[in-house]
């Protein structure tokens, strides 16, 4: 099986050559959900789990934390275990299952874990360019036959879609609640051929003729274009969505304390320190695409969510064909009251 590569050995060939190491990457995966921070160290029943939200492949994501997890273990003298998935379904089910004591994760996944999973939020993501979000995006190859979202539009039951999983809120919700849950679509049913996979994989898909289009988001697209210059030049951006919050980290809210205070401490002062010390770490974490920092944040932050995910929920439900206007109505009221007990968790009520 090829070996785990990180972004400076990528290989510069179309197609093939380039999927391999996606799939790679993948696989590398395999053996590798709790794996110690510290480069001889095991994996160890007390650690804390740290759980990685992939940007790029998983290996790949799990390179980039390993320094700042590496200072973590140090800094607390404590292990530090990666719990390094390959889709948001798997880290969902890792809070879940309750093997994960930190996370990073986005918005509509942030939502799950602190109104079901017994999660809180305690910072949120501070882009290094000092934008407060990310952008989602639809994305076509340049040259191609859909120049602009209205040729996209114009041809229900044409095009083949590449789209992120339900629980990605740049991949999946945000172009659903902005493109076509307005408009009276749903992109299951729009598209002629709807594929499912990971940013990345989805751009690539659109280079090589695979699909049409494809969600994606700032922060992948940028990663895409340093890790394969040639194929994004190909790509061609025709839709951005408005600036969505930044990712969050999350902690679980049973971790034994002092060690829990300490963890959220050492987090959100990463970066901040003076001198060499503090250079050293923002160099740690400039190998994380786009990180500068973790600003401290609470469950509060998670509201644009909850209203883009609820928005979304109610456009597909007045859109959608029902038996009868009661059982509309009854799935209206159910969006409402879902709605509502969201936001009072949120409240801690």
């Amino acid at each position: 099986m090829p070996t785990c590569m990180t972004g400076k050995r990528l290989p510069r060939r179309h197609g093939r050559a380039v999927r391999l190491w996606l799939l790679a990457a993948g696989l590398c995966l395999a053996g590798l959900d709790a794996r110690a921070a510290g480069p001889d160290a095991g994996p160890d029943a007390s650690a804390i789990r740290f759980g990685i939200l992939p940007i790029g492949s998983a290996a790949e994501s799990r390179e980039q934390w390993r320094p700042l997890l590496a200072d973590l273990a140090s800094r607390l003298e404590h292990p530090v275990s990666t719990v390094s998935v390959s889709s948001y379904a798997g880290l969902s089910n890792a809070i879940s299952g309750q093997r994960v004591d930190i996370a990073f994760v986005s918005g509509r996944l942030a939502i799950e874990a602190v109104t079901r999973q017994h999660m809180q939020v305690v910072a949120q993501f501070v882009r290094n360019d000092g934008v407060a979000g990310n952008v989602a995006m639809l994305i076509v190859r340049d040259g191609g036959p859909i120049r602009s979202l209205d040729d996209l539009l114009a041809q229900p039951g044409r095009w083949r879609y590449g789209r992120g999983e339900p629980m990605s809120v740049t991949g999946y919700v945000a172009p659903e609640a902005e493109v076509f849950a307005p408009r009276g679509l749903n992109s299951d049913t729009f598209f002629a051929r709807v594929s499912v996979a990971n940013h990345q994989n989805n751009a690539l898909a659109v280079v090589n003729r695979e699909v049409d289009v494809a969600s994606s988001n700032n922060p992948d697209l940028d990663l895409f274009g340093r890790n394969f210059p040639r194929e994004a030049a190909q790509i061609k951006v025709i839709w951005r969505s408005r600036l969505i919050p930044s990712g969050v980290l999350i902690v679980r809210e049973g971790m034994a304390e002092p060690l829990r205070s300490q963890l959220i401490a050492f987090m959100r002062g990463y970066g901040k320190a003076p001198g060499a010390a503090g250079e050293r770490e923002r160099q740690n974490l400039a190998r994380i695409p786009d990180l500068a920092g973790f600003a401290p944040a609470d469950d509060q932050v998670l509201r644009p969510f909850i209203e883009m995910e609820f928005t979304l929920l109610r456009q597909q439900a007045r859109n959608g064909r029902w038996v009868s206007e009661q059982a509309k109505r009854a799935r209206l009221a159910q969006i409402e009251r879902d709605y509502r007990t969201a936001l009072r968790r949120l409240q801690g009520g």
